[in-house]
């Protein structure tokens, strides 16, 4: 929209006006407050949504691969000749033997439902999500057979254990007696504490070579799973079809999303419910420009039909208003960007401030999954925000343009 200089000149002076006109100034400032707060919070709300799947997504699917080939029984007695069949399927990345068995622990007094995980201790030092996330101890103190094990953050603090500790691994599937089956209780010393970040996952797991949780668990040389990565976690069932047909009645493959369905459907579903409530107050601000607007032509009817005696166009009266509107919503663009950057960028703190204020605990790992509240700014939203931001604020200014377009200067100065 090209403004000629006049018309410029014009639309600068009706974006500030004079003191007789204050109310409008107001409105206008309520206008722009609502365009800016739309806009950062979607911005906010949108990134943290994104965020929260990410770190789901890296962390479930960090521990728990694109997917798994579980025995029937529980049990894969043939899990070398899986493995490789999955490493020369086109797009399998890797094929890790895995042991995960559902137990109890015990320490001074104290018992907790664990999972234990058995892991090749080459896959232990390899996997990025637990290597990295370590907080106390060292995994390098897991070997075959020394007895040491590590444990997750949250386990560590129910349990009350630090590294150095010695917990008791209870195996309710002990060896059969005449009197019956007798649980087995293996002592482990504490190697290592992880945080993961995943609360199940730090309050349950308890990671040891997979030798020991096959002498643990009376397992022989089976395991309980092949965990797989492929090279597209999108496209993982069309890469797993080829591996399906042969592993057969063997074991059952379930990817990703079939573990997690129920989690991120309802994830996708919030998306979008929040997007479209959001949108609302969008909404709600174009109708305040709008307003706003047309109260500025009501206030400004004789200066319009002055202008239109001295030549003014229609179309220069629409530009002119519209231009109005549409800088005020422009103003709430950029200023809702930078507030929803600045929020996201001090996030951790703006919630810590709000739970010291209230004394609330707002972000509760164990109901949020997540210990810390996360963020991932998708650029293609924020265009898509700022894209439906300025139509409704285009949009609005149409109404209050065409009634000033309209203004008959004859009937408005006749009685001047």
């Amino acid at each position: 929209m090209i403004l000629s200089r006049y018309e410029r000149m014009i639309a600068r002076r009706y974006l500030l006006p004079g003191k007789g006109e204050r109310f409008i100034v107001l409105v206008a400032g309520f206008s722009l407050g609502a365009v800016m707060l739309g806009v950062a919070a979607l911005v906010i709300v949108m990134s943290v949504m994104n965020g929260f799947r990410a770190e789901l997504f890296d962390k479930i699917v960090g521990l728990n691969g694109h997917a798994v080939v579980q025995g029937i029984d529980g049990r894969l007695a043939d899990w070398q000749q899986i493995a490789r069949w999955a490493k020369e399927t086109p797009g399998v990345t890797s094929a890790v033997p895995l042991i995960d068995q559902p137990l109890m622990s015990s320490y001074n007094g104290r018992v907790e439902g664990i999972l234990v995980r058995g892991m090749r201790v080459s896959d232990i030092r390899n996997n990025s999500t637990i290597g990295q996330k370590v907080v106390a101890g060292s995994l390098a103190d897991l070997k075959p057979g020394s007895g040491n094990v590590a444990i997750g953050a949250r386990l560590a603090e129910a349990l009350g254990a630090t590294v150095g500790s010695q917990i008791t691994l209870i195996n309710p599937s002990g060896q059969s007696t005449p009197f019956g089956t007798v649980p087995r209780y293996v002592s482990y010393n504490v190697a290592a504490i992880f945080e993961i970040g995943v609360y199940d996952y730090d309050k349950a797991y308890v990671i040891m070579p997979i030798e020991d949780a096959q002498t643990l668990l009376l397992l022989g040389d089976t395991v309980g799973m092949v965990e797989l990565q492929t090279d597209n976690p999108d496209k993982v069932a069309q890469i797993l079809a080829p591996l399906a047909q042969k592993v057969g009645r063997l074991g059952v493959i379930t990817d990703w999303r079939q573990m997690n369905a129920q989690l991120f459907d309802a994830l996708a579903v919030e998306r979008v419910a929040m997007f479209t409530v959001l949108c609302i107050i969008i909404l709600v601000a174009a109708f305040n420009i709008a307003s706003s607007l047309i109260m500025l032509v009501r206030a400004k009817t004789r200066d319009i039909a002055i202008l239109r005696t001295m030549g003014a166009t229609r179309g220069g009266m629409m530009r002119i208003f519209m231009t109005v509107g549409i800088s005020i919503g422009a103003l709430g663009i950029v200023a809702g960007l930078i507030l929803g950057s600045i929020f996201l960028f001090y996030r951790q703190a703006v919630v810590n401030f709000v739970q010291l204020v209230t004394g609330q605990n707002l972000w509760d790992p164990s109901i949020r999954y997540l210990t810390e509240l996360p963020s991932k700014p998708d650029p293609v939203e924020i265009v898509a925000i700022v894209l439906i931001t300025a139509l409704m604020t285009v949009l609005a200014t149409l109404y209050p343009a065409y009634k000033a377009a309209s203004t008959d200067p004859v009937q408005v100065l006749r009685y001047e």
